[in-house]
């Protein structure tokens, strides 16, 4: 049974809902096994915990057992960069509540009956310690820590909470950068105080209730997003493994391989993916931006934190709390006769399609299609109405209108008449080369190049 992704992976969704609507993935190994649901971005200022969800999303094969994942739950207090309230409403929540509807989808999730653990993830204040050492570490303090409600629920599956928070800690520690990183056990003790605790409010206890064993996992907020993410990932890792739950990943679990698929995994495409786009290092703003005349822009992106919100005539680019470039949009009906173009690269003819990023070392040529313009922006030829057919340096091109902050990374846009056909980036930075970058160079044609002379 093929791993089943709801929502948000790789299918057409208006934007309007990224902003409003958590996304819920279905996970499944070809064997059957138990069901852990994992839980990221209650709080929107708690990015290590939602990046977390969201590379399980993206990096993660599941082989036996199920894995269900909410990387967003409070989106827009993650775009809006603020903790939010959400988690103090699963006790009670009014109806004209905005979140009411979330809330409530999220507890039919939790209370499914196939749900054998729940994990949520957060990112905590200093550092916990049972003593009190300093006031960034002490018992009042929520970073590098797995926090339980009671020490066991009996009755249910995986109920022995303390046991498995104790055997992932003793994982983590030992994968920790330091001694100071290593995670304790919160137990809050919750069912057990007569005190009316913000606890006995929250999602964890709510599911407790509800006979589902539950732990926190935070990581500490002093640390750097990829450090948080990087404990988090060992963290549900080794829950997964105390659960039977068997699985691969498409990258190494180190401190510089999250590093990194944090930024590989900001990708956005638009125009039924005839644009695609390098998230990181991007310009405050894209000027004319072409986008297909809709009601409301539609997008694709593997991973579930990216989103685009309207801004006045603008859109905005997000990618979890960070928000990147602004696209100023000029509307085109959408020509779908061709899927690509072909280019001469370094010297190497290629078939290039719509949506691919090209690494170019020295320069590049775009072959002339009968009834097609060709459009580099940055580059200029007074007196041809099509930028086809010139070989075209990074010297030629005019640093202000490259889509990154370094000057490096241009679009070339290909239209038929009056309809925006697609589009192809030209990156002068071969040592990011990216896989969807080597397969397009990986495809010559046998057809030579008649170049324009002046």
């Amino acid at each position: 049974m093929k791993s089943i992704l709801i929502l948000l992976c790789l299918i057409m969704i208006p934007a309007q809902l990224f902003a409003n609507e958590f996304s819920f993935h279905q996970k499944s190994g070809i064997k059957p096994g138990p069901t852990l649901l994992i839980i990221g971005g209650i709080d929107g200022d708690e990015p290590g915990g939602f990046h977390a969800a969201a590379t399980l999303v993206t990096r993660y094969h599941i082989e036996q057992g199920n894995l269900w994942i909410v990387p967003n739950l409070n989106f827009p207090a993650i775009l809006s960069r603020v903790r939010g309230t959400m988690n103090l409403k699963f006790a009670r929540v009014a109806k004209n509540d905005p979140q009411y509807s979330s809330i409530k989808k999220i507890k039919s999730i939790i209370t499914d009956p196939q749900v054998d653990l729940v994990l949520n993830l957060h990112d905590g204040s200093g550092f916990y310690h049972p003593t009190r050492i300093s006031s960034q570490r002490n018992p009042n303090r929520w970073g590098q820590s797995c926090v339980i409600d009671q020490e066991q629920l009996p009755g249910a599956k995986f109920g022995q909470l303390r046991k498995m928070a104790e055997t992932t800690i003793q994982q983590v520690n030992t994968k920790a950068l330091t001694k100071d990183h290593f995670f304790h056990i919160k137990n809050m003790m919750t069912a057990s105080t007569k005190d009316d605790i913000p606890a006995k409010k929250s999602l964890s206890f709510f599911a407790m209730r509800h006979h589902k064993p539950t732990i926190a996992v935070e990581a500490s907020k002093k640390h750097p997003i990829y450090l948080r993410t990087y404990y988090h990932l060992i963290a549900l890792e080794s829950f997964m493994q105390q659960m039977g739950i068997k699985f691969s990943r498409n990258f190494p679990l180190t401190l510089a391989g999250v590093e990194q698929i944090i930024k590989d995994d900001a990708l956005i495409s638009f125009a039924e993916g005839r644009i695609r786009l390098e998230l990181n290092n991007m310009r405050t703003t894209i000027n004319h931006f072409p986008l297909p005349k809709a009601v409301e822009p539609e997008f694709t992106s593997p991973n579930p934190l990216v989103t685009i919100q309207p801004s006045e005539d603008r859109y905005r680019i997000h990618y979890g709390n960070n928000r990147l470039a602004f696209l100023d949009p000029e509307y085109f009906d959408l020509d779908r006769s061709i899927a690509g173009v072909e280019m001469l690269i370094d010297g190497v003819q290629q078939q290039v399609n719509f949506g691919s990023i090209i690494a170019v070392r020295k320069q590049f040529l775009i072959n002339n299609q009968k009834g097609y313009r060709i459009n580099v922006i940055g580059f200029k030829q007074p007196g041809y109405a099509s930028d086809g057919n010139f070989q075209i340096r990074y010297s030629q091109l005019k640093k202000s209108y490259s889509i990154d902050k370094a000057g490096q990374v241009y679009r070339v846009e290909v239209y038929r008449k009056e309809r925006f056909s697609g589009m192809v980036l030209v990156n002068f930075r071969p040592e990011s080369t990216t896989k969807e970058t080597r397969l397009a160079q990986a495809t010559p044609t046998n057809q030579t190049t008649n170049e324009r002379h002046n």
